[in-house]
Order: C-alpha cells, then structure tokens, then sequence
C-alpha cells in the first residue's frame, strides 16, 4: 500500500512532488484547449514554486556541508531559472505565442533538474540518505512550510530568484530563507 504524504520522509515527499509535476506538464501536453492548458500551467507554477521554497529553505540548508556543494549550489540556479520562465508563464496565456514553448522549456528544466535530485548514487537525495540526515525531521518541517508556502503563492506571490544579478546571493550561499520564509528560523 502506498504511503499517505503525512507519512512520507523528506524524500519521499519531494518525489511524490516530482511525479505530480510530471503528470500535469504530460496532460498539459496532452491537451489542445486553452482554458485547460491555462488551469494546468497555473497549477504546475504553483506547485514548482512550493516545491522550491521547501527545498530552499528546509531541505538544501539541511544537505549543505553534507552533500556535494556543486549540487546544492546547481539546485540554486537551476530553481532560479526556472523560477524566471514561471513569472512568465503566470503573467502570460495561452494566446501568447510563446506560451506553450515557455511551458514546454520549463518541463524539460525540471525534468533535467529532477534527474539530478534523484541520481541513484551520486544524486543529491542519495548523497542525503549517506549523511545520515533526518528524514523525518526533514518531513515534518517541509509539510509545515509547504501549507504555509501554498498560502502564499496561491495569494499571487511571485517567484523569486536568489542566485541571479541583483539577487540576494548571500542568502542561497548561506541557505537561510529570504522574504516570508525568513521568520521560520
């Protein structure tokens, strides 16, 4: 039987968020209408843009000194650029010429960016299990933020980035959360 989310490790949960961003760019994907394509692009920004804020400030704070800094600092980026193309996609629609590709580019920088997540040994998430980190720990705080970041978001919070120019580097250098985040620690 499947585990329920609230009995998921850290993991586990931002797997099971990976397989639901997949399912919805594939019916994204699948689908030629425009206020379907529209409902499926709004829910995949908002999905991403909670996945990330309990990566960013739960998850890879927890993995820094512990996994390969390449890795977390690439998850960083990675985030950022894809947080760049959600703004985007939310201030766009399906009229737009370019609304589908930007849908559509996004999918596959989240596919590449999963793939380096969950590499089976030299992945992030992997490399998180060897260090012995608290998965359970880990779950607790990021279903507590995540009902918190979904608030948010779903109020038109944008996404935003840290790594790029202008940005609060030190803040992804230092894995502390920024903004709303910020009052968590």
């Amino acid at each position: 039987m499947a585990q329920s989310y609230e009995e998921m490790d850290a993991i586990a949960m931002l797997k099971a968020d990976h397989r639901k961003v997949e399912e919805l760019f594939a019916k994204f994907e699948e689908t030629n209408g425009k206020a379907t394509k529209q409902r499926l692009a709004e829910q995949i920004c908002l999905e991403l843009k909670v996945h990330t804020a309990i990566e960013e400030e739960i998850f890879y704070p927890a993995c820094r000194g512990r996994v390969e800094d390449d890795l977390v600092n690439e998850a960083y980026v990675e985030h950022d650029s894809a947080k760049l193309l959600i703004n985007e996609i939310e201030a766009g629609g399906p009229e737009e010429d370019f609304y589908d590709a930007k849908v559509k580019v996004l999918s596959e920088m989240i596919e590449h960016h999963v793939e380096e997540e969950e590499k089976r040994s030299e992945g992030m998430f992997s490399q998180a299990r060897a260090a012995g980190l608290d998965m359970d720990l880990l779950a607790d705080q990021m279903r507590a933020r995540k009902a918190t970041a979904m608030e948010e978001f779903q109020a038109g919070k944008p996404a935003e980035t840290r790594t790029l120019e202008g940005d609060d580097v030190e803040s992804a250098l230092a894995d502390q959360p920024f903004g709303d985040g910020a009052s968590l620690r």
